[in-house]
């Protein structure tokens, strides 16, 4: 008859625990544009980084931010140009950022933190710049 000792038990319950937690985690990933909505600034878009057996689920709806510049003095706004291909930046939000997109403070409905559903497009890479 084997013991099992209880001490390695817990080490592996709490390595698997803490494993589970970060998989949860999203800070930033490169991803494939699928679809872009011109009059919204959302893409649908495909991460580029496996991390299982399965290719990971896309992402829907992901804000593209644009830029506001100054340039001699004339004032220009640039809103994204994605096409379907680009590879893109993602990165993802501390808390849920749906109500704070008037520009108003607002407090979140949700808890979740790092979470695939608060994208947002950042840039993109240079691979997809001269497309």
């Amino acid at each position: 008859m084997s013991k099992t000792d209880p001490a390695a038990a817990m080490a592996k319950l709490l390595q698997s625990l803490v494993e589970k937690a970060m998989t949860d985690i999203h800070v930033g990933l490169p991803c494939k544009v699928i679809t872009f909505n011109e009059v919204t600034c959302t893409a649908d878009v495909q991460p580029l980084i496996k991390t299982g057996d399965d290719d990971p689920a896309m992402i829907l709806g992901v804000q593209a931010l644009g830029q506001k510049l100054n340039i001699d003095g004339a004032k220009k706004v640039c809103k994204p140009d994605l096409a379907s291909g680009d590879i893109v930046f993602v990165s993802f939000a501390d808390g849920e950022i749906r109500n704070t997109l008037t520009g108003a403070v607002a407090k979140p409905d949700t808890t979740r933190a790092h979470d695939r559903n608060d994208a947002v497009i950042v840039g993109v890479f240079p691979c997809s710049l001269l497309n």
